[in-house]
């Protein structure tokens, strides 16, 4: 007992310690407590209302869309609060087939598989469709999502410069005596709003015989012309063999994730993807908030297109007010700072201003990168945007982040 009380206390000194090093750094991570449903306005504990979000990835702003509420509610009336099991004992229902029908259809697919998330859906492909034989090629900013998933399969590894094509392109040579060659790249990245180049990928991997596959967290519901991603926005749908990607951002915002492609490939994740095996089910009310997103998108591809003009009125005013935004034409809209302490101080002082947007540092971003990620919703108001303007300048004036 006495060497058990022991090690507890070691173990808590450390861990202080540790905290008190991430505090020190000016990397802490706080939680603000919401109190209302996720919108462009929120209300937070301790009395703040009015709030401007500008930090969620409610992308379509379809979180609090009533049509959307209302299927969640149809679903869990009628289907239960959850399956209590995984899928191949007794947690599959209807509507876990129909939304992976409509999710492929969505895709142009040829079948999807659900998953609890979209990290699940990322740890659980490459292992189970890598062997040692295989080899993997991966963007050295692709999700950690992914990049775990890498490291969990057997497969020989190798990362690229981001978004280089000439580096990809070395490693593609490099990796021709191995089976099958799988490039692996987010969509769009999260962290700095830029889009991968999917013509060029595609048309390596063709030249070296390689297979694609994408991650479109951030793409899925708004980027290209009927909102279904990067792929579609570039043109090389029929070019990209595998797709991953959420219903917890523009899909509805719950929770849940899929893999769609080719059917052989999403059979082969029902018998061998760990996450979906050994994970319950996804909740009925999640299901129905994700099939009548998808409903939605496929009536009408008005509410992606709104985000465009929205995304380059911030992205310009911005601009022309001296700050520096990363990355390209993507509702993410990073706006660099460099320093953790000054994007931290920097997002306290917009939320004194009604504005809720977050400083992101290492390791979530490499050292010397720290930006405020700012997030365009298609129900983002011009004057909203205008505010949030107006509040950085302030804000950047007050902070020797702008002259």
């Amino acid at each position: 007992r006495a060497a058990s009380g022991s090690a507890a206390a070691q173990l808590r000194r450390r861990l202080e310690s540790e905290l008190e090093d991430i505090r020190g750094a000016g990397t802490w991570k706080s939680e603000r407590v919401i109190t209302s449903r996720q919108g462009p306005h929120l209300r937070l504990a301790g009395g703040g209302a009015g709030i401007l979000n500008f930090c969620a990835n409610n992308y379509l702003g379809l979180s609090s869309h009533p049509e959307v509420i209302r299927a969640a509610v149809e679903a869990l009336e009628k289907f239960g609060a959850g399956l209590s099991s995984v899928r191949f004992i007794c947690g599959t229902q209807s509507i876990h087939k129909d939304l992976e029908q409509k999710i492929a259809h969505f895709h142009q697919r040829e079948d999807a598989i659900l998953y609890a998330s979209c990290f699940d859906a990322n740890a659980g492909i490459f292992e189970a469709l890598l062997t040692p034989e295989d080899a993997v090629l991966s963007d050295e900013l692709n999700h950690a999502s992914i990049i775990d998933g890498i490291r969990l399969c057997k497969a020989n590894k190798y990362r690229y410069k981001h978004m280089d094509m000439q580096d990809l392109e070395a490693k593609l040579q490099d990796t021709q005596k191995h089976r099958l060659r799988l490039v692996a790249t987010d969509g769009a990245f999260s962290m700095d709003g830029d889009i991968a180049p999917l013509r060029e990928i595609c048309q390596l991997a063709q030249k070296y015989d390689a297979l694609v596959f994408i991650d479109e967290c951030h793409a899925t519901g708004f980027l290209g012309p009927n909102g279904r991603g990067t792929d579609e926005l570039l043109g090389v749908m029929d070019k990209v063999t595998i797709i991953n990607s959420t219903l917890g951002k523009a899909l509805g915002g719950a929770a849940g994730g899929y893999t769609t492609g080719p059917k052989p490939l999403i059979d082969l994740l029902r018998q061998r993807s760990r996450p979906y095996l050994f994970s319950n089910s996804l909740p009925p009310a999640v299901v129905g908030c994700a099939s009548k997103a998808l409903d939605l998108l496929m009536e009408s591809n008005a509410i992606a297109q709104s985000m465009a003009a929205k995304t380059q009125r911030f992205r310009s005013k911005m601009t022309a007010a001296g700050f520096t935004i990363s990355g390209k034409d993507h509702p993410i809209c990073p706006v660099m700072l460099g320093d953790a302490r000054l994007a931290a101080v920097m997002a306290e002082d917009m939320l004194n201003r009604g504005i809720y947007v977050i400083g992101f540092s290492y390791p979530v971003v490499p050292k010397g990168k720290a930006r405020i990620r700012v997030q365009i919703s298609a129900v983002h108001s011009d004057e909203d945007i205008d505010r949030c303007v107006e509040a950085f300048t302030e804000v950047g004036r007050k902070h020797g982040a702008l002259p």
